[in-house]
């Protein structure tokens, strides 16, 4: 993860990098990706793509992108880009 962020020059901000190897987090926030799609390729224990926004550990905002014919929100990523998070957040 630390790589990723590197890489992806996030340096001192706010945004913070976790791993979930073993997918205890995912399962915990309801967030695994089951669709039989990405599993029938062999990707498995995927995260759903979503983002969430938290204050002092209570979840303010959460967004999931999915839609029943793309499980997984690569087609359609648009709800949880920053600009639809930020917006959200100034709607909480």
């Amino acid at each position: 993860m630390q790589a990723w962020a590197k890489n992806q020059k996030i340096g001192l901000s706010m945004l913070k990098f976790m791993g979930d190897p073993s997918s205890e987090f995912t399962r915990a926030l309801d967030m695994e990706l089951t669709h039989e799609g990405p599993i029938g390729v062999g990707i498995m224990n995927r995260c759903k793509r979503h983002a969430i926004y938290a204050v002092n550990g209570e979840i303010k905002v959460i967004l999931i992108s999915e839609k029943e014919d793309d499980p997984a929100g690569d087609a359609d990523p648009s709800l949880t880009l920053a600009e639809s998070v930020v917006e959200a957040i100034k709607n909480a």
